[in-house]
């Protein structure tokens, strides 16, 4: 694939796309902390707001009285739950599923101090459930069934993937075809979920009867954090202007999405265009798009008191799941030249508490690893697991999460046949046409030939076989991935031509990525003018918005921006051949510095030319036959101008079109040294051969794998959620206790960027955003420096444990 159906999608020659330290249009204020987030806006005469949020893992109110905390001064309200205001969208009921949910009530005061005051003066009779806080034991037949006291609403269908009963139970449904026999989802039992897999395909049993080799293993992640540092909330105010017409118009500062993200639970809820924001700013949320309470609640509560209410969370309010428990049982047949003839993948994951997103679960099992090999015989089947641990409001972080699974699986098999992973890998990896091409991916022999070469992987060892000179063991660990992109959102660029400079208007980078800037670079780039004559103009009432998860994303707005600049490109040299044709009458004051009383004006060379004679080439307009003639574009093209696209979006990338098909991929390795006298771990080095088909700003494609890199660290060596299984409360909500990685942690990350060009959003660009996300590359390579496999987070007392030593 290519971009072969956008305007100059092969374009050769670049002078601003894919260059380093371009400045980013916000870069100032992220760099000097001027920045201001939802939590940072105060306004005159404004309220404080806080949840009263459950002390239990699973209980419900049976009563409360609010006379005690309504009669402290400066407390202006006290919201129960059955006050309408509370319900819907930002609501609460009476019951809470975890340790920390919003439950109950809610109290609006002159400062937080008055609120928790009055928080601890409810009186509440509460009726506390059994819990679980382990899935293992959660799913036995004998555990307390802990949302038997909840019914949640029915799910929204899903496109593709799941069926029947892994969000909440509910009658089986009929699964796909291709499901390995299987025809329908068994019906929930206890707190279990029963789903089987869309991309169930083959017979496997026969894949196992024509292998020569069985492995059977466990590849369990831990559950770990996406923690947005900065503290989710909004401050919201009603306001009069005449100006936008009669009735009220809402200020709101902290929603991530703008508008559509704005809820009034009473009267009505004002339109798009009396809605308004200046916040651009919403903290890092990598794949978290979910809108907390704090975020939703604050319109409502104004509309009711006449007056600004500000509602933020606290930072431990916000260690909410980027992915939850999975247990992951293999059983791999294969081939002694290491062909894998049949995978049976068998997961029970945690479904969370009520309103948890299914990334992580169902939904991560409809794209992974088993579309890219060559066996058909697969297999999966998952069990999802209600508990009381907590919400994933929604993660992307890892997905696919299954992709490691595989890549462990492929390790195994390489170290029992004494070969190298990547050998193994390279052999069950299908060509990029289909499932049967026996072709090599051309992408993925290149990022592995720079793996090789560029990043100096060294030759691999057996595992424990390989001691360093001070004395630790040496481990190599390896992973493919192929790239995804945000192919399936709409986009609605606008651009404005004004006096030689070009400006985007845009509601925002809400969600901390850089895609404005990749969208100015294109802009720059096809109409052939200066980055600083391309300005982005931020303004909540636009449409405009550069969706996507970061990189994948910026590829696919760019592609829609691209095609909307060569329209205003069009535009502007009709506008120059018309201008030449018609020039404007002369007029006004014509003394001294400003040309003189009477001067002529000089010959336009584009007069009785076609708009195709011409080009814009650094910021000037030519004659493409003879360079040499040509003006400034502002003197070429006076007029004002403006072009738009309405729900363009690139081709849908290749592996979103239910093929087998291949095109951008990424390859990884780790090494590690164990030192097995105190069991620490340190990761000497990343080493990533990334192809996102074409780099747009690459400052911000090297970002982007530093970032997944540290979450790499996180959650494989340090990152760890801690209950205490009596009460099922949250131990290591804060930075001391749940120890996320720190710059001074992070080890070295030798990049190779390859641009071979074969996907088919801007340029033939791709992303990599989720495809380097891995959650064992470095437990892998701590087997390989030890011979012991040992679970996440892999903590000194774990390997010490795994080595027979604690």
């Amino acid at each position: 694939m290519a971009d072969l159906a956008g305007v100059n999608g092969q374009r050769k020659d670049f002078k601003i796309v894919g260059k380093p330290n371009v400045p980013g249009t916000l870069s100032w204020a992220h760099a000097t902390g001027v920045a201001k987030f939802g939590a940072d806006y105060v306004v005159p005469d404004m309220l404080h707001a806080k949840y009263l949020r459950s002390p239990y893992a699973n209980a419900r109110i049976k009563s409360m009285d609010v006379t005690k905390a309504k009669a402290i001064p400066g407390v202006v309200d006290v919201i129960t739950w059955e006050d309408p205001d509370l319900g819907g969208t930002g609501g609460i009921t009476d019951y809470a599923d975890y340790e920390s949910m919003e439950v109950g009530a809610m109290v609006i005061a002159e400062n937080e101090d008055l609120c928790e005051e009055a928080l601890r003066a409810l009186v509440i009779d509460w009726e506390v459930f059994q819990h679980s806080v382990n899935i293992m034991e959660g799913r036995k037949s004998e555990a307390p069934v802990v949302r038997s006291f909840y019914t949640p609403p029915a799910p929204k269908a899903k496109g593709g993937g799941m069926t029947g009963g892994g969000f909440g139970g509910g009658a089986p449904k009929p699964a796909p075809d291709g499901m390995g026999g299987e025809t329908v989802n068994p019906p929930k039992k206890g707190n279990v979920s029963y789903s089987f897999v869309s991309n169930n395909s083959g017979d496997v049993q026969a894949g196992f009867k024509e292998a020569d080799q069985i492995i059977e293993y466990d590849i369990n992640t831990a559950a770990f954090s996406g923690h947005i540092p900065s503290p989710l909330g909004t401050v919201a105010g009603w306001f009069d202007d005449p100006l936008n017409g009669e009735g009220k118009n809402l200020q709101i500062e902290g929603v991530p999405w703008g508008h559509g993200s704005v809820s009034v639970a009473s009267g009505p809820r004002p339109p798009a265009n009396k809605i308004f924001q200046n916040c651009l700013f919403t903290g890092g949320r990598y794949c978290d798009w979910g809108i907390r309470k704090t975020q939703q609640i604050t319109p409502t509560l104004a509309r009711r008191v006449g007056r600004p209410v500000r509602c933020v969370q606290s930072r431990a309010d916000q260690y909410d799941f980027n992915l939850n428990d999975r247990y992951v049982h293999m059983k791999i047949g294969y081939k002694n030249n290491g062909l894998i003839t049949a995978v049976e993948d068998y997961s029970i994951a945690d479904n969370g508490s009520t309103g948890s997103s299914n990334f992580g679960t169902t939904m991560d099992q409809n794209y992974g690893p088993y579309y890219t090999i060559r066996c058909k015989n697969i297999k999966q089947n998952m069990e999802t697991v209600d508990s009381n641990r907590g919400k994933m409001y929604l993660s992307g972080q890892h997905n696919p999460m299954g992709w490691d699974t595989l890549m462990t699986g492929i390790y195994l098999i390489a170290e029992k046949l004494g070969k190298n992973p990547i050998e193994i890998a390279t052999l069950n990896l299908h060509g990029p046409e289909s499932q049967d091409d026996p072709n090599p991916v051309p992408s993925y022999d290149a990022c592995v030939a720079a793996l090789k070469k560029d990043l100096n992987l060294g030759d691999w060892h057996a595992a424990g076989a390989k001691k360093l000179p001070d004395g630790r063991m040496h481990g190599t660990s390896f992973l493919y991935n192929q790239c995804p992109r945000h192919s399936f959102s709409g986009y609605n660029p606008k651009l404005e031509y004004r006096n030689g400079k070009v400006y985007l208007p845009t509601s925002g980078s809400h969600i901390g990525h850089y895609g404005i800037e990749c969208n100015m670079m294109v802009i720059a780039e096809e109409l052939g003018i200066d980055y600083n004559n391309v300005r982005a103009i931020y303004n909540n009432q636009e449409v405009y918005k550069p969706y996507g998860g970061g990189s994948d994303g910026s590829t696919a707005s760019s592609w829609a921006v691209k095609e909307c600049a060569n329209k205003l490109k069009k535009m502007i040299l009709e506008t120059v051949i018309e201008e030449a044709s018609n020039p404007s009458a002369g007029g006004g004051i014509g003394m001294g510095g400003f040309g003189g009383m009477g001067a002529k004006p000089a010959a336009n060379p584009f007069k009785g030319l076609m708009p195709e004679a011409l080009d814009i080439v650094d910021g000037r307009v030519i004659v493409k036959a003879d360079p040499s003639q040509g003006m400034p574009l502002a003197q070429a093209c006076r007029a004002n101008l403006m072009a738009a696209e309405s729900g363009i979006r690139p081709p849908f990338s290749v592996w979103t079109e239910g093929g087998r098909v291949l095109d951008a991929m990424n390859v990884a390795a780790c090494e590690v040294a164990v030192d097995t006298e105190t069991g620490e771990v340190e990761v000497l080095r990343f080493a990533v051969a990334a192809d996102p088909g074409k780099i747009l700003r690459r400052t911000s494609l090297e970002g982007q794998i530093h970032q997944v890199m540290d979450f790499t660290v996180g959650c494989q060596l340090t990152e760890e959620f801690i209950y205490d299984r009596n009460t099922g409360v949250k131990l290591g909500a804060n930075m001391i206790e749940y120890k996320k990685v720190s710059m001074l942690d992070m080890p070295q990350v030798d990049m190779a960027l390859l641009e071979t060009r074969v996907s088919n959003a801007c340029y033939g660009g791709s992303g990599i955003s989720h495809s380097l996300a891995n959650t064992h590359l470095v437990i892998m390579a701590i087997h390989n420096a030890i011979g012991k496999w040992v679970d996440s987070p892999a903590t000194p007392e774990k390997v010490l444990k795994a080595l027979g030593k604690a």
